[in-house]
């Protein structure tokens, strides 16, 4: 099964998929790249932007999990943001990445393979409604249970030794980076094994192909539509005449089936 693994990071998610099948990692940072080319000789590691990525090559994939970058979504900074105390540095507030809700989007309706994307709980209820699985958002095309096996979450607080026994990585030998934040970004890689599992019991036996295809029926283009609405800017608001023409162009494909 060929694997696109966007925003790759140093490969929390990625850490205990095995090495069955062929993965491609996306990370603009040349330092990270490197990292994660060096847990995972045998993963194919393209150090470019994630979302233009995905938009030139999704199809010549079978399963892509994107994990965008999550601080302008996280509850952290936005409290971060509201504080008023002048004596500490906060950061300025700033807007919400909707490269996030392009990708749901996108997947959801052009990408014929299994997906997943990933964030962090976020501030704002969330314009695409996600799966809440502990500390994390999922949207994607497959189901999956609550995961039976704990996590420390108190791990995931800690300094920089803990986290890398935790999670795997031994990031002493690297200078330039900022080990603690890349250590704290990382999915669970438990966590990245139950999701990667999850999707893969949703392909049949003997192919790569899903067993119970999909398709977007009038009232999720309707939804995704609204959504759009949403995050369109006043001085570029979104097209509503092509409503119509979406909603005929999916009335005209149903009838050719």
């Amino acid at each position: 099964m060929k694997i696109l693994n966007l925003y790759a990071g140093i490969g929390g998610n990625r850490k205990l998929w095995g090495n069955e099948h062929e993965v491609t990692a996306v990370e603009i940072d040349p330092k990270i790249a490197e990292i994660y080319q060096n847990n995972f000789p045998k993963d194919k590691v393209i150090v470019a932007d994630a979302h233009k990525f995905l938009l030139e090559h999704h199809k010549e994939f079978d399963f892509i999990w994107s994990s965008p970058p999550c601080p302008s979504h996280g509850i952290s900074r936005y409290w971060s943001s509201k504080a008023e105390n002048s004596k500490i540095n906060y950061p300025a507030p700033i807007y919400p990445d909707m490269n996030l809700y392009q990708e749901i989007i996108f997947l959801k309706h052009f990408f014929k393979g299994l997906w997943v994307v990933e964030n962090v709980i976020s501030y704002y209820e969330p314009i695409i409604k996600p799966i809440k699985h502990r500390s994390h958002y999922y949207w994607c095309n497959f189901s999956f249970e609550s995961n039976p096996k704990k996590i420390d979450r108190k791990v995931w607080k800690s300094q920089i030794q803990p986290l890398q026994k935790k999670t795997g990585f031994d990031l002493s030998g690297y200078k330039g980076i900022n080990k603690l934040k890349l250590l704290r970004n990382c999915v669970e890689p438990e966590e990245g094994l139950f999701i990667f599992e999850s999707a893969l019991r949703n392909l049949s036996p003997t192919s790569h192909t899903l067993a119970s295809p999909t398709f977007p029926t009038e009232k999720a283009i309707n939804k995704d539509l609204t959504a759009m609405q949403q995050v369109a800017s006043p001085k570029c608001p979104l097209d509503t005449s092509l409503n119509s023409d979406i909603k005929r162009n999916f009335s005209l494909g149903l009838r050719g089936r």
